[in-house]
């Protein structure tokens, strides 16, 4: 009898240890509910920008032990007036200019500090899009001609069946995905409440099985495709993307400070749009990019690379942004001038004749509104034509 009371007692203890876990874990849910129903909100926004690691689960992205690479102060540039109307106008959170490989213009606004790892947004594709480049250089990879499939078995039958790697860079898988931001029910808030809620990026993906068309035929902004080529470089690889983004990236750069990734439940990184940095540190990749893929004599993405996935691959209509392998390419661009550009105004610019690089970041409620990007690339421009 005395056995069984004890036995008993135990598994009280048990009971009780476990209804605890239970209520901390639905705490976490609630607080993760709460946190991305109320995310874009406009007394909350830019806080949350610098701060989504208390929002969602995330990982560290391990800086290694390399030397900072060097970003010295350059002769200031002053802003005129129509620069610092639109930093107010468009909620811009930091702003800055490299010219040279110097700092000609550095500035944090709303409250923000320097020392913030804010939210990239799509900017996170530049990186996912660089990482390719550099596996297929090494052998990895075999072909951008690849299947999807030869690498990722699961995905037989779903809408990713057929694709190419070369569709997933440049956004022609012919996956029917509805990326309105606005829409709460749209596949890619969808997407963003299985990232919080307990979910994972790579079920999402193979639960896709509508197609707007075949795959190369026309394009289409889609963020899961820049996943499932995640997806694609694990397998190739046998690592995580945390793992390839430190050593292949992330290390190689030397940055300032260790950035982080926002993470699903099964740990897996959220490659479209997770990656968190300093501004400075998005401005090394930027001029990484500005110096054909070197930083610090150091060789980080083939040459070749650069100037592949920088100009415009995607058959995008006449007079419209180009797209290239995760990279922007304004109208009328000259070659090496290109971008990369996140939800509510995140940007890093390159302008390779002018040796340029400008990293915004912001909390632009406004980003959807027509001629948001013209206004923006015009501020770039202005700038570019006072160096």
């Amino acid at each position: 009898m005395q056995a069984f009371l004890k036995w008993v007692r135990r598994l009280s203890v048990f009971a009780v240890l476990a209804a605890l876990l239970a209520g901390v874990l639905m705490r976490e849910e609630i607080y993760r509910l709460v946190a991305v129903n109320t995310l874009f909100e406009e007394d909350k926004i830019v806080k949350n920008f610098s701060s989504l690691n208390q929002a969602f689960r995330s990982q560290p992205v391990a800086r290694g032990d390399m030397p900072v690479s060097a970003l010295p102060k350059g002769p200031a540039l002053a802003l005129n007036d129509d620069v610092t109307a639109w930093i107010e106008e468009r909620a811009v959170t930091s702003f800055l200019v490299l010219h040279k490989g110097q700092i000609v213009h550095e500035s944090y606004h709303l409250d923000t500090m320097e020392d913030d790892l804010r939210i990239g947004w799509a900017l996170s594709k530049p990186y996912v899009s660089a990482l390719t480049g550099i596996l297929l250089d090494e052998g990895a990879i075999g072909s951008l001609d690849d299947t999807v499939v030869q690498y990722l078995p699961a995905l037989k039958g779903t809408a990713y069946d057929g694709a190419k790697i070369v569709d997933l860079l440049q956004m022609t898988s012919g996956v029917a995905f509805n990326e309105d931001y606005l829409d709460y029910e749209s596949d890619i808030n969808r997407m963003g409440r299985e990232l919080a809620l307990g979910g994972t990026m790579d079920d999402f993906a193979a639960s896709l099985f509508d197609k707007r068309g075949a795959p190369g035929d026309d394009w289409l902004y889609v963020s899961i495709d820049a996943h499932v080529l995640s997806m694609v470089l694990r397998a190739a690889t046998g690592k995580t993307m945390t793992e390839l983004l430190s050593e292949k990236l992330i290390e190689p750069m030397g940055l300032e400070t260790e950035p982080y990734v926002l993470a699903d439940s099964g740990g897996i990184a959220f490659a479209p749009g997770g990656l968190n940095k300093t501004t400075r540190d998005f401005g090394r990749f930027g001029l990484m990019y500005a110096q054909m893929g070197q930083l610090t004599d150091i060789q980080v993405v083939p040459k070749d690379w650069v100037a592949l996935s920088t100009t415009p691959q995607a058959p995008t209509s006449p007079g419209e942004l180009g797209y290239g392998f995760h990279w922007w390419v304004p109208p009328n661009a000259e070659p090496g001038q290109f971008m990369a550009h996140g939800i509510y105004g995140q940007y890093i610019y390159v302008d390779q004749t002018k040796d340029l690089v400008i990293v915004a970041t912001a909390a632009d409620r406004k980003f959807y509104e027509a001629g948001t990007h013209e206004a923006n690339l015009s501020v770039f421009y202005k700038i570019a034509d006072t160096l």
